[in-house]
């Protein structure tokens, strides 16, 4: 990695926040950061990289930024902008050599205004990606399976939603329950990554990293005694084991894998001890969403074997979430777990009478009858599921396992 990719990876989020907090203004701050890092690409492979590349950044975004305010001034007549530059650049200075809290702070006002109420949690899941995490806005559009014109559209949109926007940390119940929106917003990203809704890709490992990436990041800056820290780690958890699969998902030619026929040797052990490290303080922790989807993807995790999984324990932590979210999603999935554990009619039954858009409740009805031995049953589930699935991997598998009964 260059060491331009490493500050875009790295310090985009944090530059933009340090801007953003200086200008109070989030398309100059951008705009600036953005004439920054393209000045950089032009530079710093004839002239080297600079031994503080951060700073480097910083000085050239001001230097626009002020550059767009003295025109806008020279515009409007209104701003005397050569009078405040001394105090300005004075300001830069100290900022950028201050590498402690101040820093941490602004970085969280910008996650936190990334989650605003005012922001649906697609745009807002967006818009962190863009501004936290620095991801270019052709990658976010590829991500979320539109054209680039529609995604920055729709940025732009929400960045003008924000405008005027308080930019400070609010505290108590509110700052729990904005931390809580970062968190969905995360998990949002990150289920993007594994659950596409169209084309060829089984999986988008990319997104869900960053959604990984955006967990880190709000966890390292809040502090160890903050009341949703216990929510964090279960999120993190349940993201490193579901994310730790991914390179037995798929085969090399596209061709989708189930769990249980997964190379285990494949899954990333690294994350799955960092998960279970992170779960094992949290074990007696009082339910919540993320905690037990945490516990039941651990589950799977310490199986050595997919025979080894204990399904009546994975059954009985699906009941507990259910009874505390009603999803019928969650219902879906317990469904299963209760097939693996008492039988398909058993699981047949907890599917009597959801409803369910998409074309996963048709598969797993259609999987449930086939070893029920119902296959002409079998055969109408798994043709309402193949009408409604969009992704084309997806598809071919169903396609071939009505093929095969």
């Amino acid at each position: 990695m260059t060491a331009l990719e490493s500050a875009l990876r790295d310090e985009w989020g944090r530059l933009l926040a340090l801007l953003v907090a200086q200008f109070r203004r989030l398309d100059l701050a951008e705009d600036g950061l953005a004439d920054a890092f393209e000045a950089a690409a032009r530079a710093w492979p004839s002239s080297g990289a600079p031994d503080n590349p951060p700073a480097w950044l910083l000085t050239a975004a001001r230097r626009r930024i002020l550059d767009r305010l003295r025109a806008e001034a020279v515009a409007t007549r209104k701003l005397p902008l050569l009078a405040v530059e001394a105090s300005l650049q004075e300001e830069a200075q100290q900022v950028m050599a201050d590498t402690g809290v101040p820093v941490r702070d602004e970085r969280l006002r910008l996650v936190l205004l990334c989650a605003h109420p005012s922001l649906s949690p697609g745009s807002a899941a967006a818009l962190t990606l863009r501004l936290v995490l620095g991801v270019p806005t052709e990658d976010v559009a590829r991500l979320f399976l539109v054209p680039t014109p529609t995604m920055a559209a729709r940025l732009t949109r929400s960045r003008k939603k924000l405008a005027g926007a308080s930019f400070s940390v609010p505290a108590g119940p509110e700052l729990v329950s904005r931390v809580a929106v970062v968190a969905d917003v995360a998990y949002l990203a990150f289920t993007t990554g594994y659950a596409p809704g169209s084309g060829n890709d089984v999986l988008r490992a990319d997104v869900a990293g960053e959604a990984i990436r955006l967990v880190r990041v709000l966890r390292s800056l809040l502090p160890a005694s903050f009341s949703g820290a216990v929510e964090l780690d279960a999120l993190l958890a349940l993201m490193l084991v579901q994310h730790s699969r991914r390179d037995a998902r798929v085969t090399p030619d596209g061709t989708l894998v189930l769990l249980p026929d997964q190379d285990r040797s494949q899954w990333h052990a690294d994350e799955v001890a960092e998960a279970l490290a992170l779960l094992a303080p949290l074990v007696d922790a009082p339910a919540s969403p993320y905690l037990l989807q945490a516990l039941i993807a651990a589950e799977h995790a310490i199986a050595p074997t997919a025979a080894d999984t204990d399904w009546s324990r994975i059954a009985a932590r699906y009941a507990e979430l259910e009874e505390l979210t009603g999803s019928p999603v969650v219902r879906l999935n317990r469904a299963v777990a209760v097939a693996e554990d008492a039988g398909p009619e058993a699981g047949l039954a907890l599917l009597d009478g959801l409803v369910l858009p998409g074309h996963r409740l048709p598969a797993a009805r259609a999987e449930l009858l086939a070893r029920a031995g119902r296959l002409d049953d079998a055969r109408t589930a798994y043709d309402e599921a193949v009408g409604r699935c969009a992704n084309l991997a997806e598809r071919a598998h169903l396609i071939e396992r009505r093929a095969q009964l």
